[in-house]
């Protein structure tokens, strides 16, 4: 499979995800986060699928585009471990959705970034969130939800968090 064809099949999948998460989270209050805001596109998503939530995105350097980056009150800038932790006086217990993605570029260190992340992640969930994320997840309360289907196991991952 061409690099073009893998990125095409991991946009399909991401998109497919957070559409069944919204779905999922439909009866559930509470902010969206999102860890790593790239380009924009996934958090310009989220505004569209989820306009009356409020989305807190975690970025280690802004550099999207100007349409797509949150308001100052919104984002939270530099190492995501302290970002996270310090997010927690405010959103601790609260969130609904959270989307992880946080690729390096290199699998291996994009699953050992995002399992350093995941305890003060999961801090910020109330019970019933759910989570999407491109590398797999493992804690305590992270239950594997079934995928969408045309998403490939292993693809985007899906949980459901159970507090």
């Amino acid at each position: 499979m061409s690099r073009l064809d893998s990125f095409i099949r991991r946009l399909e999948a991401q998109r497919a995800c957070l559409d069944r998460a919204a779905r999922l989270i439909a009866d559930l209050t509470g902010p969206v986060l999102e860890l790593g805001l790239g380009n924009g596109r996934t958090y310009d998503h989220l505004r569209e699928l989820l306009p009356e939530r409020a989305i807190y995105v975690f970025e280690r350097h802004v550099a999207a585009h100007p349409a797509c980056i949150p308001p100052p009150e919104r984002l939270f800038v530099g190492d995501l471990r302290e970002t996270l932790a310090a997010a927690r006086k405010d959103l601790g217990g609260s969130a609904a959705l959270a989307h992880m993605d946080i690729g390096t570029g290199e699998a291996e260190a994009s699953r050992k970034l995002a399992a350093s992340l995941v305890p003060a992640l999961t801090a910020l969930l109330r019970a019933g969130a759910v989570v999407a994320s491109e590398p797999p997840l493992e804690a305590p309360g992270l239950v594997a939800l079934e995928l969408p289907d045309g998403v490939a196991p292993g693809r985007y991952h899906l949980y459901r968090f159970s507090g």
